[in-house]
């Protein structure tokens, strides 16, 4: 199941996101979107997990919480 992850820091990493949402099951893809021109991170991405039961607990532990000084 992939979660649509917003308002990351420009500074994120995958293995940010891996560490984050590894805690509540097997992470798959991770995938931050850059702009096409600059190369920049845009600050959303999207992470897979292995099922929507690890989605979910993922989602409700992590929706709000502050990565890199955003929530």
């Amino acid at each position: 199941m992939n979660i649509y992850v917003g308002n990351l820091p420009f500074s994120a990493s995958e293995d940010d996101l891996r560490q984050a949402f590894g805690k509540y099951g097997t992470v798959g893809e991770v995938n931050l979107i850059r702009d096409q021109f600059s190369g920049r991170l845009r600050g959303f991405g999207f992470v897979e997990m292995a099922d929507g039961t690890q989605a979910s607990a993922a989602i409700a532990a992590l929706n709000g919480s502050d990565l890199g000084g955003r929530a």
